[in-house]
C-alpha cells in the first residue's frame, strides 16, 4: 500500500494495521487500535474504517466488534460485510456472532 494514499496520524496507522489482517481472519476494533499503537482507541478505529479511502485494498470488512458481532460497514451495510466475510470462510450465526467454517 502506498503510504501517500493513507491519511496521516492514527487513522493512517489504523488503516495500515487493518491492511495486515489476512483473508479469512477478523480482528476487533480494539485489537486494531492496539496494533496501531493506541490501546483503548477502538472508536477511533471505527472512524478510520468508516472513512477508508481504499476499501477494495484495505480490508476494513475484517474488523469486528469486541463481542464477536459483525458491526457496521459503509456501502452495503452489515449485509455486504457479512457477504465479504463469508467469501473468505467467516460466517455468522443468526444472532450475528462470527465463526470460521
Amino acid at each position: 500500500i502506498d503510504p501517500e494514499a493513507l491519511p496521516s496520524g492514527f487513522a493512517g496507522a489504523a488503516l495500515a494495521a487493518c491492511a495486515r489482517i489476512p483473508a479469512g481472519a477478523v480482528r476487533t476494533y480494539g485489537a486494531v487500535a492496539a496494533a496501531a499503537g493506541s490501546r483503548g482507541a477502538a472508536r477511533a478505529v471505527g472512524t478510520a474504517m468508516a472513512t477508508n479511502p481504499l476499501p477494495g485494498v484495505i480490508p476494513c470488512h475484517r474488523v469486528v466488534r469486541a463481542d464477536g458481532t459483525i458491526g457496521g460497514y459503509g456501502e452495503g451495510g452489515s449485509g455486504r460485510k457479512r457477504e465479504l466475510l463469508a467469501r473468505e470462510g467467516v460466517t455468522s450465526t443468526t444472532a450475528g456472532v462470527l465463526h470460521h467454517v
